[in-house]
């Protein structure tokens, strides 16, 4: 039933875009900010929003700063999942074809020849197709803007813990992200990304 009622939320957020304060979480799930003085009050989480932001050199008890750096790792995630789907449908379609050829025909009905050139031709198409799989999803993880919001959403999200662990009124899973063991470093010199008009607040 709770899974029911939460299958609507999602269909429901993902058919309007996000209002003022709101950003759209993992899932089309779309989510309120909660304010900077809300973790404020809790002196441990206010001490790791002092020591995370100069480390990632962010404010994150600005709630516009805040706000703007969730919605662009909403748009980074959007633009991880597009990405896998443009490398992994076709990388899948081509090794699934190769296999009920090689299946179906193949093993069967070619000489040892045409079987060696086969096992040749697909080594190499399976690899180059691995290869522009491996390659993309590298060119988007390793982009290093996007690296510098997903560690500063790393960090916030270890403040909200910190917070909701003394006590703070946070909901569960806020902000929605993950810890990113990978691919959120943080590189200072690396540009900073603006959010295309539509998701300007």
């Amino acid at each position: 039933m709770q899974e029911d009622r939460e299958d609507e939320a999602r269909d429901k957020d993902e058919e309007r875009e996000p209002g003022p304060w709101e950003y759209r979480a993992r899932e089309g799930i779309i989510r309120k900010l909660i304010p900077g003085e809300v973790i404020a009050a809790v002196p441990a989480a206010r001490r790791a929003a002092e020591v995370e932001g100069r480390r990632v050199r962010f404010d994150f008890l600005d709630d516009e700063a805040v706000l703007k750096m969730l919605r662009l790792r909403a748009l980074d995630d959007e633009q991880l999942t597009r990405a896998g789907k443009r490398a992994g449908f076709p990388a899948a379609f081509i090794l699934f074809g190769v296999f009920v050829y090689w299946g179906a025909y193949v093993q069967y009905w070619e000489s040892d020849r045409n079987k060696t050139l086969f096992y040749a031709g697909a080594g190499a198409l399976v690899a180059a197709t691995l290869l522009f799989f491996v390659v993309s999803l590298i060119r988007q993880w390793g982009n290093r803007p996007r690296q510098k919001v997903r560690a500063r959403a790393a960090a916030y999200r270890k403040i909200v813990h910190i917070a909701a662990e003394n006590g703070a009124d946070i909901p569960s899973f806020y902000p929605h992200y993950g810890p990113y063991p990978f691919a959120a470093n943080f590189h200072p010199e690396a540009d900073e990304l603006e959010l295309p008009g539509r998701n300007r607040y």
